[in-house]
């Protein structure tokens, strides 16, 4: 079974603890995408995790992981995120983390070109996580790129690294800043990059080894639909493809399809940056739910914006995902609400559309909501879905026809088994 998690909103949908969950039932798990600029929380029995880089699948000591060709690795973050966890008890060996020879390393002076060119924007700005992640997808296609694969052939990396640095130099002298020394970067590369050259694989070799042994792979994504670089709210958006169709490609095994995936959305919206956000609350009824539903960006901290659920987003992001089931998460948060807003449809220009625009469009979108009925009482410890009370269900049904996508798996809490199966 070739399987992808994804996301279907504007990411943060809670796509880590369904892959914590159902990793179980997998050989292999494998992040596709993206660097350490969203995070993954899971929490199980041996704490509070948050995985910015590392898959989720991590967790589990029988599985193995995979960090696929088309991620951008932070080497710093990476060995911290790997110290952290070996603190916590958590085994992190070449046997069980493979990273691809072929991804792309997120360098230093792109975390900085990053941050001098938010500050550029000012007011602005796109809301970057300030994590270098578009400089260095930018140098991936540009050509300008120091691959994982380049820290095993120490022979010609400094000589890689000192054109790259010529290069790079004009785009600082642009902000007034500077680049800093090919010494200091060799240095950061040799400090960072020798702890996981244990880890170093040719991962489409390893994978389609994996596939033609039968073996159950999980592709999970970073962020969600309405992030990706081409069919996202674009320019407010990653550098990065987000959508299930890529995950083979940037898994490593471009040739494979997928079998089954699996889209996660919230039970309520919420979205980290800046952007358009059409179902966005204010005052004192934002601060309510964002609080209820511990909505701070994993990665930053920022407070998340928060919404009712969008039906106008989650069946475009559905439709983009090619989702075949649809897990939806934080159902419980929603307890407090008397009555549950829900986007039907927007606004612009005085005309209602059900469409997901784009551009201007979708800046001048309005929401049209719906009320349901809330079910004012703590559903926590439901286990199944008889257990649930009839407003909890038919807030679920309704969703589920209004998006045309079946709902499997329902969350109601963040620990591993704080969820139902709903068929």
């Amino acid at each position: 079974m070739l399987t992808a998690i994804v996301g279907i909103n504007w990411g943060d949908e809670g796509k880590g603890r369904m892959v914590d969950l159902l990793a179980e039932n997998y050989d292999v798990i494998c992040r596709y995408q993206g660097g350490n600029n969203a995070g993954h929380t899971v929490i199980n029995e041996k704490g509070k995790f948050i995985l910015n880089l590392l898959p989720s699948g991590i967790l589990r000591e029988e599985t193995i992981n995979v960090m696929g060709t088309g991620m951008v690795i932070d080497l710093e973050h990476l060995c911290g995120e790997i110290r952290a966890l070996k603190e916590k008890g958590v085994q992190v060996t070449p046997n069980n983390l493979k990273i691809s020879d072929k991804a792309i390393v997120c360098m230093p002076y792109h975390k900085a070109q990053d941050i001098l060119e938010e500050e550029r924007l000012g007011d602005k700005k796109y809301g970057s996580t300030r994590r270098g992640i578009a400089p260095v997808y930018g140098d991936k296609y540009m050509k300008k790129g120091v691959r994982i694969g380049d820290l095993l052939s120490k022979g010609t990396l400094k000589q890689k690294v000192a054109d790259i640095l010529e290069w790079k130099d004009m785009t600082f002298n642009g902000y007034g800043s500077s680049i800093g020394s090919i010494a200091d970067v060799i240095g950061w590369l040799t400090d960072f990059g020798d702890p996981i050259i244990q880890h170093i694989t040719d991962t489409t070799e390893y994978l389609q080894a994996a596939v033609d042994a039968k073996k159950n792979i999980m592709f999970e994504a970073q962020l969600g639909s309405l992030r990706d670089i081409d069919y996202g709210i674009y320019p407010y958006t990653t550098s990065s493809q987000t959508l299930a169709a890529y995950a083979p490609i940037g898994a490593g095994i471009p040739g494979i399809k997928l079998d089954r995936v699996i889209g996660v959305m919230k039970a309520y919206s919420s979205c980290v940056g800046e952007g358009p956000f059409a179902v966005e609350m204010f005052g004192d009824e934002a601060a309510v739910l964002r609080e209820s539903g511990a909505e701070y960006g994993a990665a930053t901290g920022r407070p998340r914006r928060v919404g009712g659920f969008d039906v106008v987003a989650s069946r475009y992001g559905i439709q983009a995902q090619g989702a075949d089931e649809i897990a939806l998460t934080k159902l419980d948060v929603l307890s407090f609400f008397d009555k549950i807003p829900v986007c039907v449809a927007y606004e612009v220009g005085g005309v209602r559309t059900s469409r997901f625009p784009s551009g201007d469009r979708l800046m001048k979108a309005q929401p049209v909501f719906e009320y349901l009925d809330g079910f004012k009482t703590d559903i926590s410890q439901c286990r199944k879905t008889e257990d649930l009370p009839n407003e909890a269900i038919n807030y679920i049904r309704y969703i589920e026809n209004a998006v045309g996508c079946p709902i499997t798996y329902v969350s109601v809490g963040a620990g591993r088994d704080d969820y139902l199966v709903m068929r």
